[in-house]
């Protein structure tokens, strides 16, 4: 072989092995099971503030994940459910979650359970200690009886955190918050590869009844510091997306972390306040349903879905 000829080949080498890799965009999130499987993406859908004795809301969404979870298991598709908190309505008592969450989301003939990753939300905790939910749940709820954990779910990493921690003061030692929040910035740096959710009850932002948590800020800068892409909530009964920002509500495109709240999962569902938050970008009110997110290698794809079948605010977004 010819110099010449030797400096190309070895030009051409070089250039394959500068090549990104090929990272496959995950189907939209209300495509097809195969095609979900095909591509090689997860599937993470859920909501919060589910179940009521009193309300049919928490069945219908039962029945929206469990056909998902079906659709998904014969395409052998990686599925995990998430509850932003508010599990068993209206006090998170044994009773509650026997009589009212069992039959519709801890239905043992669906496939919620095998899959489902909850939250604590502020009503668990009416039940002292929130005793009802870690017997419920068990090893599901993460170690300890402390409230977060993380989990890997494809090529993202899932963490759960308790937020109630932070909002009620008065519940909770600075030890225990100082501890969740050590072990956050542990979990974040040793997942630092890849792409990551996190979820919890309260939001840091929100035009729903409840309105905003300002005390999320802290772990809002923790999460922002370490790259996280999605953050999930409940507590406000609507569903709210926002653009993504800085944890002091700045839009940031390159950094800003999406706030997606969806708490229509079968409690009363109730509409937003006259004045909109600042970068809300898109609300749905009235409407029981559930936010399906496909997840990617690098990149994901959302969409709402209501118990009619409908889909709302398809969106997609690239990890940091």
């Amino acid at each position: 072989m010819r110099t010449s000829s030797r400096w190309a080949f070895a030009l051409s080498l070089l250039a394959v092995a500068c090549t990104p890799p090929v990272q496959l965009t995950p189907p939209p999130a209300t495509a097809a099971a195969a095609e979900i499987r095909l591509s090689g993406a997860s599937v993470l859908i859920g909501a919060g503030d589910i179940a009521r004795c009193d309300s049919p809301g928490d069945e219908a969404t039962a029945e929206l994940v469990d056909s998902v979870l079906r659709a998904d298991s014969v395409a052998k598709v990686h599925d995990e459910v998430f509850i932003a908190g508010d599990d068993a309505m209206p006090n998170g008592t044994a009773r509650n979650f026997a009589l009212c969450f069992g039959p519709s989301w801890g239905d043992p003939a669906k496939l919620i359970m095998r899959n489902v990753r909850p939250a604590l939300g502020n009503h668990d905790y009416l039940s002292a200690g929130a005793a009802a939910y870690y017997r419920y749940f068990g090893s599901r709820a993460g170690p300890d009886q402390r409230g977060y954990y993380g989990y890997d779910i494809g090529a993202w990493h899932a963490i759960v955190l308790n937020s109630e921690m932070v909002v009620d003061s008065g519940a909770f030692t600075d030890a225990e918050r100082t501890a969740q929040e050590a072990w956050l910035r542990q979990e974040l740096d040793t997942h630092r590869q890849k792409c990551t959710v996190a979820y919890w009850h309260h939001p840091r932002f929100s035009s729903g009844w409840h309105g905003p948590y300002a005390q999320l800020g802290p772990l809002w800068r923790i999460l922002y510091g370490g790259g996280v892409d999605l953050i999930l909530n409940g507590h406000d009964h609507d569903y709210e997306r926002f653009l993504p920002q800085t944890p002091e509500g700045t839009l940031d495109t390159a950094r800003g972390m999406t706030e997606v709240i969806v708490g229509t999962g079968g409690d009363v569902l109730r509409g937003f306040r006259s004045t909109i938050a600042p970068h809300s970008a898109f609300r749905v009110q009235g409407h029981y349903g559930v936010l399906k997110l496909t997840l990617g290698g690098a990149e994901w794809r959302s969409a709402f879905v209501d118990t009619h079948g409908r889909t709302y605010d398809e969106q997609a977004g690239r990890c940091h």
